[in-house]
């Protein structure tokens, strides 16, 4: 058994909403001096595999097909 951490970033240039109203929060709570906020998404899955190589080939599959947007996100993961 393995898990993959999968981190998905918006890529630069992408508008980030959300990142805007995360970043507008922390000035309403008195967090000064934050110049930008760019959110994301943490992703665990526990696979059902020994091998190394055939987990990051799975994981990779996973990423491209449902779990990133690969036309507006960057991912990347690790295996724990």
């Amino acid at each position: 058994m393995m898990k993959a951490q999968v981190y998905i970033t918006l890529k630069n240039g992408v508008l980030d909403p959300q990142g805007k109203a995360i970043q507008g929060a922390l000035g309403h709570l008195g967090f000064d001096g934050i110049k930008q906020v760019r959110q994301g998404k943490f992703i665990e899955v526990e696979i059902n595999e020994t091998d190394k190589a055939k987990a990051e080939a799975a994981v990779k599959n996973m990423c491209e097909k449902l779990l990133a947007n690969t036309v507006i996100e960057n991912y990347r993961f690790e295996l724990v």
